[in-house]
């Protein structure tokens, strides 16, 4: 018995790496964006673009789903990671741009970055599915009254699922 577990446990790891290099290489969803992105508060898992993914495979989508969210980001920072968020197999783009420009003193560049983010994206056949605050109202959140519970970021992603399985069919 003992002697089967090595190779029986090398197969799995074989098994294991093709299985998600496969997805991997299929179509790509990237969440960029802030706090509510990175999935402040929860648990690893528990943020939107995880549940997410989740739901896009049980629905049979196999694609994986990028969390490029970083606390405290402005829009501006969002724009300087573009590139080092997307690649070649990105198809859809979650842009959360949440407040934190406001919040930081730069709101009027908020509109500009944003042009310019959705611009990078087109330059690259991307689609952009826009996350804006407003969709977070009337979601459970956390008693910051800022970030969402689990719940609340289940919501969510359930409310972008029907969005993003179109981007991903164009």
């Amino acid at each position: 018995m003992g002697r089967l577990v090595g190779p029986l446990a090398s197969m799995l790891v074989i098994w294991s790496v093709l299985t998600t290099a496969g997805a991997a290489g299929a179509a790509e969803v990237v969440a960029l964006g802030a706090s509510n992105t990175y999935g402040k508060g929860v648990n690893r898992g528990e943020d939107f673009p995880a549940q997410l993914e989740a739901m896009l495979h049980g629905k049979g989508v196999r694609v994986s789903v990028a969390n490029a969210g970083v606390n405290g980001d402005t829009t501006a920072g969002m724009l300087s990671r573009f590139d080092g968020a997307v690649d070649g197999s990105t198809r859809v783009l979650l842009l959360q741009p949440g407040g934190n420009d406001f919040r930081k003193g730069v709101g009027d560049q908020r509109g500009s970055n944003i042009s310019a983010i959705t611009a990078k994206a087109a330059q690259h056949h991307i689609r952009v599915v826009m996350v804006e605050n407003g969709m977070l109202r009337g979601l459970p959140h956390q008693v910051d009254g800022q970030h969402l519970t689990p719940d609340g970021y289940r919501m969510l992603a359930a409310a972008l699922l029907p969005r993003v399985m179109s981007g991903l069919r164009k």
